[in-house]
């Protein structure tokens, strides 16, 4: 069980210790259904496993959480994940190694996740240089946006998980993405205990 933080009362309320103990829960399930997949396909690489892992993160998180008081959907890029206390709660698994969370990179700067962190993240820490250029025009964001209310905060649910080794570390906050090397700058982040 988790012990409900400061930081955890302050954002979720009265939910916050049912969303500590359903996070982990599903995350692990998530895992396990990657990994049984995995075996039953018989593949020499981890390719099943991996794009396995990434689809039912969603789906275990949306049927985890979908009894938490007040909690609504929505379909992202085609993935439901779940708004709580006007949080959007959105997965991702940033290594296959026990590595801190403070190591978190997106692959790409641009697409869904990118913009989601741009748009409902924390503000930048420090602003950008304006060195009086005429600034490139920002793409429109992602299409499936407009379904996150403007005023929705983003928690990111930050994870280490292998298939050998289950989920290793996870964590949860809010961070803001450096454009320059992908990597995720951690306002607040703090560790969910995994069960078992």
């Amino acid at each position: 069980m988790n012990r409900v933080t400061p930081w955890a009362k302050e954002t979720f309320g009265e939910v916050a210790g049912a969303l500590a103990d359903a996070i982990p829960a599903c995350l692990t399930r998530a895992h396990e259904r990657a990994r049984n997949g995995h075996q039953g396909v018989h593949t020499q690489t981890l390719e099943a496993y991996g794009h396995g892992l990434h689809a039912v993160q969603y789906e275990e998180l949306a049927a985890g959480l979908e009894q938490i008081p007040g909690a609504t959907a929505v379909r992202l890029q085609a993935r439901t994940v779940m708004i709580v206390a006007d949080n959007v709660i959105y997965p991702i698994r940033y290594a296959k190694t026990d590595v801190p969370v403070t190591a978190a990179r997106l692959r790409r700067a641009t697409g869904l996740r990118a913009d989601l962190i741009r748009r409902h993240g924390p503000e930048p820490m420090q602003g950008e240089l304006d060195l009086g250029l005429e600034e490139l025009e920002e793409q429109e964001a992602h299409r499936d946006l407009v379904q996150v209310p403007p005023d929705t905060r983003l928690i990111l649910v930050a994870y280490a998980c292998s298939m050998d080794r289950g989920v290793m570390r996870l964590e949860w906050g809010g961070a803001e993405l450096r454009r320059a090397d992908r990597y995720l700058i951690w306002h607040h982040h703090e560790p969910l205990h995994i069960p078992g």
